[in-house]
């Protein structure tokens, strides 16, 4: 766990490349409170938003010009967090393909902060009513309304949030994108949610915290206990998706884009040559579907996933079938992204050496920290159930559950959320069949406290017979 705090200058100083991980962010901020005890949260902003240069047209007519507003030279802070603050803010893509201006998130997500701190600023004036937040517009909605309009028919659907991977977990410093970078990254949309809801928190509160980095710290730091997410605090980063579908509805989000679009023309002196609505109204729901409909999956190599061995078969989609599994070792559930990582890696080690397999043999697998972790994923069959592996998803949950279940958050991203993904991306038919992995192998997984609740499950067929269970999701789907 990496811990941050404000002598986090000199450990700078000792550091060639220091690593892009928000504990580095979170304490840089720290170091500025410390240095500078009397600035306000709004200020702390300000401050950063100048030293990274954040003052392009649109960003100034929502939040004014930095040289209006209270000198970043002001603030006292070491040259080397300045740098490192202005380096590590500035988003941008090189041509390599390495995105910059990103941080690793403790959660295992990747960050873009720039939007982030244009979303906690707007919001903070927002309170001030001093002006139009444009909160939406400054963390989201016009970077959206750009790549909607940038891609096209089916390179919208791929090229809408880029994802990519770290040099290292333990000390990330480069971060790669994955394929083709895209206008709109997964870094930058989750920068953008998360100012998105932090800034609406700010601007709807009477009292802001007195701290910035207390605010950060609470959102991005927290903890679970041994029940995972079923006691968690409500804002939380692990919680962005569903925090932002419920502030921002479809209809809402569209016109929200459009407005945003309006003003960015206005401010270059261009005009749109064809309306933009349909276009954003096909993103409005991609963008929806893709990136609130659908859990937040941990790709293999955010989670440090050893290569695949040998030829991987491709999937026939869409399939009919979930398969239901528990690891039983590891035997507790994981709770963080750290132990649920070290957990997936832990499981491929031993099914790649010790079974043989070409790769961990599940589809994909929860924790109970809030995350699906991809295993051979959407695409590849795996090895989970033996005689069955083509026909459907091996997808298991990390602990034992021979005698007590998983979390009620955990239990819904399998029932719920998953599937649901799988379905709306046509990779499961709608009357998909739930099975446990010991309905169709000798064996007493998934334990028996899961296997009793997945029996309460809509989507579950108590026999094993193909042709019976055809006919049970004939008459119930």
């Amino acid at each position: 766990e990496h811990e941050a705090s404000v002598s986090l200058a000199s450990v700078f100083r000792l550091t060639a490349a220091f690593p892009r991980h928000m504990s580095y962010f979170i304490g840089a901020v720290e170091h500025i409170e410390a240095r500078n005890p009397n600035l306000k949260p709004l200020d702390v902003v300000k401050g950063l938003r100048e030293i990274s240069g954040l003052d392009d047209m649109f960003t100034q007519h929502y939040l004014g010009r930095i040289s209006d507003r209270r000198s970043g030279a002001a603030l006292l802070l070491d040259s080397e967090v300045s740098q490192f603050l202005g380096d590590v803010i500035q988003h941008r893509v090189t041509d390599r393909g390495e995105e910059e201006g990103v941080v690793l998130a403790h959660d295992g997500t990747t960050v873009a902060l720039a939007p982030l701190l244009l979303g906690l600023e707007a919001g903070l004036l927002g309170k001030s009513g001093a002006r139009s937040s444009g909160l939406h517009a400054l963390t989201l909605t016009q970077m959206l309304g750009r790549a909607f309009l940038g891609l096209r028919g089916p390179a919208l659907t791929r090229g809408l949030g880029t994802k990519g991977c770290w040099n290292n977990l333990v000390s990330p410093k480069v971060f790669t994108l994955s394929r083709t970078p895209s206008f709109m990254t997964d870094a930058l949309i989750n920068g953008g949610m998360d100012g998105t809801i932090l800034g609406n928190e700010l601007s709807g509160t009477t009292e802001h915290p007195l701290k910035l980095s207390s605010l950060l710290t609470g959102y991005y730091r927290y903890h679970a206990g041994p029940e995972g997410l079923n006691t968690a605090a409500p804002l939380i980063s692990v919680l962005r998706r569903d925090n932002f579908k419920a502030l921002v509805s479809p209809s809402v989000l569209q016109e929200q884009v459009l407005d945003s679009l309006r003003v960015y023309w206005t401010l270059r002196g261009d005009v749109p040559v064809e309306d933009p609505a349909p276009v954003v109204k096909q993103g409005v729901e991609i963008f929806m579907q893709t990136h609130t409909a659908c859990p937040t999956i941990i790709s293999r190599c955010e989670w440090g996933a050893a290569p695949y061995r040998g030829t991987p078969t491709q999937l026939t989609l869409p399939l009919s079938y979930m398969y239901i599994h528990h690891t039983y070792e590891p035997g507790e559930p994981c709770v963080s992204f750290e132990q649920c990582a070290a957990a997936m890696r832990s499981m491929q080690r031993y099914h790649q050496e010790s079974n043989g397999w070409d790769d961990i043999g599940y589809s994909f697998v929860a924790g109970s920290d809030g995350y699906i972790y991809e295993g051979r994923g959407w695409y590849w069959q795996g090895a989970h159930t033996g005689g069955y592996n083509s026909k459907g998803y091996g997808v298991a949950i990390i602990g034992d559950f021979t005698v007590r279940l998983p979390s009620q958050h955990t239990l819904n991203l399998v029932k719920d959320e998953l599937p649901a993904c799988a379905v709306s991306g046509g990779r499961l038919v709608p009357t998909y069949i739930v099975h446990g992995h010991r309905q169709m192998v000798a064996t007493e997984c998934p334990g028996n406290a899961l296997y009793e609740e997945i029996g309460t499950w809509p989507h579950f067929c108590v026999s094993a017979n193909d042709s019976i269970c055809a006919i049970y999701a004939t008459l119930h789907f």
